[in-house]
């Protein structure tokens, strides 16, 4: 008998990656599970942008950030993807949770609180690939749909069997409005 996942097609998309990012491995990775991979010098150093889902991540890797983030530029460099991408998420790849890499987070979770970056820690290459797929798939148009449709004929059926709802039914039922 065939399990879930032998059944289901493997979803595939488009990336547009840095050419920057060339030689990463979550490139590589991206292009061993068949997406269509393609490199671009316009697009931004060390970003991943998924036209379909209309998401774009920019992966962070605190090594190559010198002392604190606001002297790096880094900010800027983050600012500058926020204001290009409405859908976006920053990578921060920290194989070991240091304090260095923990102050990092703090910074720029501060300095971007309210914006529409979001931040996503990881630990390894498979972690990256897994995150992005898994977030621009969510985010996709007929994948989208598909979580919006279950979501609400889940709240429907809880609305339906709820005993708070039976009971709100039942004293709506019971009180004259006239």
């Amino acid at each position: 008998m065939a399990t879930r996942a032998e059944r289901t097609p493997q979803w595939t998309t488009t990336v547009i990656i840095s050419t920057s990012l060339w030689q990463h491995e979550a490139s590589r990775m991206l292009s061993a599970q068949r997406h269509r991979v393609r490199f671009s010098d316009s697009v931004q150093s060390g970003a991943f942008i998924f036209p379909l889902s209309g998401t774009a991540f920019l992966l962070l890797e605190p090594g190559d950030v010198p002392g604190r983030v606001e002297e790096s530029g880094l900010t800027e460099k983050i600012k500058t993807f926020v204001q290009v991408h409405r859908n976006s998420f920053l990578i921060l790849y920290a194989p070991f949770n240091g304090t260095k890499e923990l102050e990092m987070l703090s910074e720029i979770q501060h300095r971007f609180l309210g914006s529409n970056l979001r931040i996503l820690p990881v630990r390894n290459n498979a972690e990256i690939v897994k995150g992005m797929l898994t977030i621009a798939m969510a985010t996709s148009k007929p994948h989208a749909d598909l979580i919006h449709d279950r979501l609400s004929l889940a709240r429907a059926d809880i609305i339906e069997s709820s005993p708070v709802w039976e009971m709100l039914r039942d004293i709506s039922d019971s009180v004259d409005f006239d």
